[in-house]
């Protein structure tokens, strides 16, 4: 597919002005309402199903399918990081109306990390073919795996990276609003929500060694890679303030999402060695797996409404008062003036 210049340009103003617009409209830290979140998420799925209609008017069906294909892949396998930002949350005891800066910063973080592993991927295939051939046993063994520990959950005391940041960066013992750092005698402290905020990051550096694989086995069109998981990321603050609470219900999704997670592998098996599958099939077939899990997950809770998280006994932090706040010093000081 031959992309031109100005519309990636293009793309990634258009990114950026809906960061920007988001950033805007929750520039005070407030809790989101399901209304909001419910909202904002029709606004971000618009806003990706309507790209993916440029691209099918200007580059066909076949170039479409593949942009959906791969932005419900990337989608999909987004509600599991999801409910993997909700455990961390409620670890951290982190308060609701600091949650949207954490998930932001996370996300740009997220698409930058992103199209550093979709170029390198896209120089492996190039370069070395049988690379392939590793991503598709990847791609199987991921989907096996999640289907073995489909019961288990993440248990961020026990995650590598926090215990990192825990024993080389000193912390406050306390959230103070939206501050990633203060300054407090003189001492440069991080707050928890910086450790949340490279936890979360952690996070989706994991994940995305398991989705970028798998939309490579739908397209190897840098360009479509590139726009199915931005379009699909750029959703996913609203996403998890919706389906945060609702995570309890979703029983069988990790069974479909691992499902989906083998067949891509499958077709990129067959794929390498010449028995090539319609996209317009893989694309039904990847909808029935999640349909399916979906509404099988929903009839089996039916009745169960919303259910936040539990929470710790004894959270690890807890939120400064005022006055802790008001005797921070300024992060970045100006050293003084030496008169000679």
């Amino acid at each position: 597919m031959d992309v031109p210049l100005w519309m990636w340009l293009a793309v990634l103003a258009a990114i950026l002005l809906m960061l920007a617009i988001d950033l805007f409209a929750h520039r005070h830290a407030h809790v989101i309402a399901v209304r909001e979140a419910a909202v904002w998420s029709a606004v971000w799925v618009a806003c990706g199903v309507g790209f993916g209609a440029i691209v099918w008017r200007m580059y066909g069906s076949e170039a479409g399918q593949q942009y959906f294909a791969g932005y419900l892949i990337e989608k999909s396998l987004a509600v599991d990081n999801v409910f993997v930002w909700a455990i961390i949350f409620t670890f951290f005891a982190v308060p609701r109306e600091l949650q949207h800066r954490v998930l932001f910063l996370g996300v740009l973080g997220a698409l930058v990390f992103r199209a550093i592993f979709i170029a390198g991927g896209a120089a492996l295939i190039e370069s070395v073919g049988w690379v392939l051939y590793l991503f598709a046993a990847f791609l199987l063994w991921t989907g096996y795996r999640m289907l073995r520990q489909r019961n288990e959950h993440l248990d961020p005391e026990q995650s590598r990276a926090w215990r990192l940041f825990r024993r080389h960066v000193p912390m406050t013992d306390a959230f103070h609003g939206q501050r990633l750092l203060v300054r407090r005698d003189g001492v440069l402290l991080a707050t928890p929500l910086l450790a949340v905020l490279i936890l979360i990051e952690v996070t989706d550096i994991v994940f995305a060694v398991d989705s970028i694989p798998a939309i490579f086995a739908v397209t190897d069109d840098v360009f479509l890679v590139f726009t199915a998981n931005a379009f699909a990321i750029l959703g996913l603050r609203a996403m998890y303030f919706l389906l945060a609470d609702l995570m309890h219900r979703f029983v069988y999704l990790k069974i479909g999402l691992a499902l989906v997670l083998m067949w891509v592998g499958v077709k990129m098996l067959l794929k390498i060695d010449l028995l090539y599958i319609p996209t317009t099939l893989s694309l039904a077939i990847v909808v029935t797996i999640l349909a399916v899990s979906i509404g099988a997950s929903l009839y089996a809770t039916r009745g169960q409404g919303r259910k936040a998280t539990e929470a710790p006994v004894d959270p690890p932090f807890r939120v400064a008062t005022p006055d802790e706040t008001r005797e921070l010093e300024p992060v970045f000081r100006r050293r003084p003036l030496v008169r000679r």
